[in-house]
């Protein structure tokens, strides 16, 4: 069926328009960045047939370049504009992080950090300085490991957070494997930061780890 025969309440951007974007399912909104469809299938149902191709955004969004453009309806310029999209709302969040008082408002500090982190298939260890007002000074990624653990030297943390000086820090890191639990190893290592931070009267806030679209903080867990 041709887009235009559908009711307006059906089609996407009259959609959006009317009752905001919160309102439109994967498909739909999908279907707004796609623009356009193909010969015998409007763009509704080439994004609903991506959806159930690539099961979730997620998947799709974390596609090779080379497995993107292979799939139907999509190419090269279509990467391009998702990966300038995807690159607009990490920068959009990290606004909102320098913006507020992030301890304040954790849930910003939550999307900005599993939009950055997930779909890694490297191990990384994020530091975000904060200042005394717990503003985000910057944030950085001190360490990269291999698939499986990072290695995470509490010595160049204090370097760094002295070198920015920071007043806290929050911590973050990744776990490939799509599991946000923490490990036993990262516990251990909270612990030495905490005490080696301590002597420079530095506070560790939260340790974050990020596992698929899930996050854990530690001092939600009473971890911290």
């Amino acid at each position: 069926m041709q887009l235009m025969s559908l009711p307006s309440n059906q089609r996407p951007r009259e959609k959006l328009l009317a009752s905001g974007a919160k309102s439109l399912s994967d498909a739909e909104l999908l279907a707004i960045f796609l623009r356009t469809g193909l010969p015998g299938m409007n763009v509704v149902e080439l994004a609903q047939h991506l959806m159930t191709q690539n099961q979730t955004l997620h998947n799709l969004f974390n596609a090779t370049i080379d497995d993107f453009c292979a799939q139907k309806g999509l190419g090269v310029a279509k990467f391009v504009q998702l990966q300038a999209v995807l690159e607009l709302s990490r920068r959009y969040m990290m606004e909102q992080c320098k913006r507020d008082a992030v301890f304040n408002s954790p849930q910003s500090v939550y999307d900005y950090l599993t939009l950055e982190l997930r779909g890694l298939q490297q191990e990384i260890f994020m530091v975000l300085y904060l200042d005394s007002q717990n503003r985000l000074i910057k944030e950085e990624t001190l360490f990269y490991g291999t698939i499986n653990a990072a290695s995470v030297y509490p010595r160049e943390v204090v370097k760094a957070a002295l070198k920015n000086n920071a007043a806290a820090l929050i911590l973050a890191h990744n776990h490939p494997s799509g599991i946000a639990e923490p490990s036993q190893a990262d516990k251990l290592i909270t612990t030495k930061l905490q005490q080696a931070l301590q002597l420079v009267d530095i506070n560790i806030l939260d340790h974050i780890i990020v596992g698929g679209d899930n996050c854990v903080s530690f001092a939600e867990r009473g971890l911290i």
